[in-house]
């Protein structure tokens, strides 16, 4: 009976499933095998959320890039949002989180300034993913 060294069983067993699950991944366009980072809602629209970030007044707030009028001091700069690893430094940055913070703020950080503007929850996939897009 032929027996294979334990290391060359596991790197032939690695070496087989790899190409499997690389092409589990779906690029934004269907293709498989590439693995995209996470978008910003492919199904909503930033140019909407922009005019929506105007209309809620969120810049009387933050100063936020392309949203004239919004100068605000009180909260932080929007700049470079898509950037960020988490919202208000508690919840980590994704297009759902993003969401459900511009709806319900206190649902996700209990304790925080950012009042509730009466979002609604199609509004914020808009917004959101307005700001995931700033970078």
């Amino acid at each position: 009976m032929l027996r294979m060294p334990l290391f060359s069983v596991r790197r032939s067993c690695v070496l087989a499933i790899f190409p499997l699950l690389a092409a589990c991944g779906d690029s934004p366009s269907g293709a498989p095998g590439s693995m995209a980072p996470p978008q910003f809602t492919a199904r909503a629209d930033p140019m909407l959320g922009q005019r929506l970030i105007t209309q809620y007044q969120c810049g009387s707030c933050h100063a936020i890039p392309g949203v004239a009028a919004s100068r605000g001091r009180l909260g932080p700069s929007l700049q470079a949002f898509g950037k960020r690893s988490y919202i208000a430094g508690r919840v980590p940055n994704s297009p759902d989180a993003l969401a459900q913070w511009l709806v319900a703020p206190a649902s996700l950080v209990p304790d925080t300034a950012m009042p509730s503007m009466g979002v609604s929850p199609e509004d914020a996939r808009h917004m959101a993913a307005y700001l995931g897009q700033l970078e």
